[in-house]
């Protein structure tokens, strides 16, 4: 075991949780004063991991921390004369889940990315049920100019966890249905929700990995979050997002390239995921 002492694992740290702030302090900030952002919010609602869980940093399984009684007081640690580390113990419990993740991420990679989904998923998620919409923004060409973007585009989402937020209406227009069952069949790198759910991965991983990727993703997931937004139904202007007209060929174009440049990010984030888990597994206790 690689022992830290104090002076070396503070500011490791302290780093994090500064550079973690820049996102947490706002929306901290907004909760407090009961204010919605459907952007920047979507990350800790959706995803549901603390501020202060993403504030904090950790080592990582192989590492000890030399005088850190923070961390010896967390029930994920164990201190031994002075030096906390993950408790290797609690890895067991995770074996199936890493070797489900293992799999999504490695079929994930094998795939060649698909760029023809336009953002759709969010246009089907108010498709003749615009009164009942996810977001209190409203729709940047009303309800019945929204319903003829969909009907005028083959809904081609690949992505379960978007799919299931269709309206019921949408749902048959999609190029299949879509179950929890298809997940591994259907995920491909292209897909900025499959994109954007490296952070869940990276946080699930917790305390067995070293933080810094949880951040690495949760910034890549913001940006994706931002364009995926902007190519959506919903007139953000007032927050300062310009539109993506994905119903113009010009639109198009943008999401595409904007698609593919998060492909292109998403790549070693996703080698990296995929290599800690393979680390984990081959842990020998977990063997």
């Amino acid at each position: 075991m690689q022992v830290l002492s104090r002076a070396e694992w503070k500011p490791l740290a302290d780093a994090h949780r500064e550079r973690a702030r820049q996102y947490t302090q706002p929306h901290v900030e907004r909760r407090e004063r009961g204010e919605k952002h459907p952007v920047a919010d979507f990350l800790f609602e959706y995803y549901n991991l603390s501020p202060g869980a993403l504030e904090r940093w950790h080592p990582g399984l192989g590492a000890g921390l030399a005088d850190a009684p923070e961390y010896a007081a967390l029930g994920a640690y164990v201190e031994v004369d002075g030096v906390s580390s993950v408790d290797e113990a609690r890895l067991e419990k995770r074996l199936n889940g890493l070797r489900w993740t293992r799999e999504l991420l490695s079929r994930t990679a094998s795939r060649p990315a698909r760029t023809g989904c336009f953002g759709l998923h969010e246009w089907a998620m108010v498709y003749r049920d615009a009164d009942d919409r996810r977001h209190p923004a409203p729709l940047r060409l009303g309800a019945e100019g929204t319903d003829q973007v969909v009907e005028s585009h083959k809904l081609a989402c690949t992505h379960v966890d978007a799919f299931r937020f269709f309206t019921d209406p949408a749902r048959p227009l999609n190029i299949e249905e879509l179950g929890r069952e298809h997940q591994l069949d259907r995920e491909q790198p292209g897909c900025l929700h499959a994109t954007m759910d490296l952070y869940r991965i990276a946080f699930r991983l917790l305390p067995f990995i070293e933080a810094t990727i949880v951040l690495d993703t949760f910034e890549l997931a913001l940006a994706v979050r931002e364009v995926d937004m902007m190519a959506s139904p919903y007139d953000l202007s007032d927050l300062g997002y310009e539109p993506i007209p994905i119903e113009t060929a010009d639109g198009k174009a943008e999401y595409v390239r904007r698609q593919r440049g998060f492909t292109e990010a998403a790549t070693p984030l996703r080698a990296r995921l995929l290599e800690s888990i393979e680390s984990l597994l081959a842990v020998p206790a977990s063997n």
